[in-house]
């Protein structure tokens, strides 16, 4: 059985699509094939290491945009968004053999767009495509990194 995540949260959204000549940019969950967001997303830096198991529970609580070609998913952000004041774009990847033809581009644009991003505050972390998001106001950010919690020093 073929694992698909869902948007969830309590405001359920219609789905949402865009079109950019023969390439589509939808929310719709039937079309964004899991097998390739965790192949896309293990060839990244930021979600290489990422287990199976911690990329599916990410993408159930997060508002999904599979970018497609013919069928086949060849790109992929994700919006983290309390739908009201906050959200933050992540995992925004094309596949490296359709990048060069402002897919990228047009991708973070739509997203954007999506209600789950229009919000008061949008924020998102990258280490190399800074130019990519400065040209929508985002400015660049240091954040921080942080392991599992640890436990406080004895006698604290």
């Amino acid at each position: 059985m073929e694992q698909q995540p869902a948007n969830t949260g309590e405001a359920k959204l219609g789905v949402v699509e865009w079109r950019f000549g023969e390439f589509t940019l939808t929310d719709d969950p039937a079309k964004i094939d899991f097998e390739a967001v965790y192949c896309l997303l293990q060839a990244t830096y930021w979600a290489g290491g990422r287990s199976r198991e911690t990329t599916l529970e990410a993408m159930r609580h997060s508002a999904c945009l599979g970018l497609c070609h013919g069928g086949k998913l060849i790109g992929f952000a994700r919006i983290v968004s309390d739908r009201a004041t906050f959200a933050w774009i992540c995992d925004v990847v094309v596949d490296p053999a359709w990048r060069g033809r402002g897919l990228g581009k047009w991708m973070v644009e739509r997203t954007l767009e999506h209600p789950a991003a229009r919000t008061r505050t949008q924020a998102l972390a990258t280490r190399d495509a800074h130019t990519l998001y400065e040209r929508h106001g985002f400015l660049r950010t240091e954040f921080l990194r942080r392991g599992p919690p640890t436990s406080p020093p004895a006698g604290s």
